[in-house]
Order: C-alpha cells, then structure tokens, then sequence
C-alpha cells in the first residue's frame, strides 16, 4: 500500500527492479568466479565446484587407488563431487536467496536454482 492513498511512481518501481537485476546479475557472476570444495573418503577424494555448480578440478589421493577395486574408487568421486555441489547450492542460496526475496519469494522465478 502506499501511504496517503496515492499511485506507485512507475519510474521509482522500474529503477528499483533495474537496480535487483543488476545485483542479480552481479552475484550471479560472483558464483561462477567462487570455488567450493566437497571431499569423500575422509579426503582421499576432493573435489572443486563453482558456486555456480561447475566441476573445476579433482583431486585424488594416490591411496584411494586400488586397480582391484575401482567401484570404491568411483563412489567416492561421486560423492565428492554431490558433497561439492551441496555445498556450491548452500552458496548460492547464501547469494542469491535475499536478492530472490526481493523478487517475490525466490519460488518460480525461472533460472534461479531455488
């Protein structure tokens, strides 16, 4: 509602919503500039993300290496990789949960992940 009964200025409300969008835009590219790292096996296996979900390197520890048992092996690459990507949507929820606030509740709203 606004105070005293009168119209919403059309050119504030377009400024404001130009002004989310570019914040938008903004911690949308601070994501895929950060790394996150996830890791399986107490370390043997880590694995880095951006905060935009995108695998960026793998680290495997020479003893996570057994040539008789490469399912062990995959497993932890796997869970590594979905520990990374947990932690890359936990920022992205940090990023870009407020400015999806102001949006309207953040649901719905396409492309965001949330």
């Amino acid at each position: 509602m606004i105070p005293g009964g009168g119209q919403p200025n059309m050119q504030q409300l377009l400024q404001q919503a130009q002004k989310m969008q570019q914040d938008l835009a903004a911690a949308q590219e601070e994501l895929a500039r950060t790394e996150v790292e996830g890791q399986a096996g107490g370390g043997l296996v880590k694995a880095t993300v951006t905060g935009s979900g995108e695998l960026r390197a793998l680290v495997i520890d020479p003893k996570a290496v057994d040539p008789e048992d490469t399912e062990t092996l995959a497993d932890l690459v796997v869970a590594a990789v979905q520990a990374a990507n947990e932690n890359a949507q936990a920022l992205q929820q940090q990023k870009l949960g407020p400015l999806a606030q102001g949006l309207g509740g953040g649901s719905g709203i396409p492309g965001l992940p949330f």
